[in-house]
């Protein structure tokens, strides 16, 4: 079997009563476009950025430490902080050590958080792929079991429970607009939805993963800079997700830094929303007009992340 083949619908189902217990079932926000400064038009957001952790990818590492045996020396993540963050808190919750590598270029907000929740944490290296570098080293010296922040079946189907979980919770939807970086998050949910639903990639233009994959028919290196960098920016996606993303995924739709921190900030002004750049980009192509829907499209909106320092509080 290949490990493709392992990111059944099946799996995915069998892994969300195996996670349901530790992760949160997040809210779904329906709005007017409006109170955004944009043109009137219902869209609904699935508010995944008050799970655990502050994003998404505690599905991932849940389905990862639940499913699999844990050695002794723990488990080793490398991540651009959400990833980290996520794996951290769930080595907390299982009892065992995590040891969490992160680039430079995380945000401080997603280095104390891993902290907080008790993580060996080592920051070094200018991007992502420095410190999955780190972490592979490490895992063979040490025999943790490496959870990886995309491109891992395990990470993939816990990812895919969020489709299932939007799908339950809005059976009429026709278009979800979701950010990616690695991919994991969209390949999990296509896995999940496989055509019913279509998937709308959006990605910054200082990481166009996807994007150059596409282009290219495989994934390949790609830019990995701008606002989001600490976690839409890979050094390309992941081997796993591509196959799916070809065969369930629109072709991406590339957003700017100032489309991005537009979103951040209208999301905080017009529903008290405090989204990290990463996590309002979905948002910002419908904001910016770069994806505009058909009038009978039924839209949401993943909003996945909120690890940010951007709302300071006196």
């Amino acid at each position: 079997m290949s490990d493709l083949s392992a990111v059944t619908p099946e799996r995915i189902a069998e892994t969300e009563k195996l996670i349901r217990p530790f992760i949160r079932h997040t809210p779904v926000m329906r709005v007017n476009l409006k109170d955004f400064g944009a043109k009137a038009r219902s869209v609904d957001l699935k508010l995944e950025l008050v799970q655990h952790s502050g994003s998404f990818k505690v599905r991932g590492a849940f389905a990862s430490l639940l499913s699999q045996e844990l050695p002794d020396a723990g488990v080793v993540a490398a991540s651009g902080g959400n990833h980290g963050a996520a794996v951290a808190y769930a080595a907390r919750e299982r009892g065992v050590p995590a040891h969490i590598f992160v680039p430079s270029v995380s945000s401080q907000a997603k280095i104390d958080l891993i902290r907080s929740y008790g993580a060996d944490l080592v920051v070094g290296g200018d991007r992502y792929a420095d410190a999955l570098a780190a972490s592979e080293r490490f895992a063979a010296e040490s025999g943790a079991l490496p959870i990886h922040a995309y491109d891992q079946p395990e990470t993939l189907i816990g990812q895919g429970t969020l489709g299932k979980e939007i799908e339950e919770d809005l059976p009429e939807m026709t278009t979800l607009l979701v950010a990616v970086g690695g991919g994991g998050l969209i390949g999990g949910i296509a896995s999940w939805l496989r055509g019913r639903v279509k998937i709308v990639a959006v990605e910054s233009d200082g990481a166009p993963t996807l994007y150059e994959a596409f282009k290219a028919g495989k994934p390949v290196d790609a830019p990995a800079g701008g606002i989001a960098a600490d976690s839409l920016a890979p050094k390309q996606v992941g081997q796993l997700m591509f196959p799916v993303a070809k065969q369930f995924v629109e072709p991406p739709v590339l957003v700017s830094d100032q489309d991005i921190l537009h979103a951040q900030k209208a999301l905080w002004s017009g529903a008290r929303l405090v989204a990290e750049p990463g996590g309002a980009a979905a948002f910002a192509a419908l904001l910016s007009g770069k994806y505009v829907p058909a009038p009978d499209e039924r839209v949401c909106v993943l909003v996945c992340g909120s690890n940010t320092t951007a709302v300071k509080f006196a």
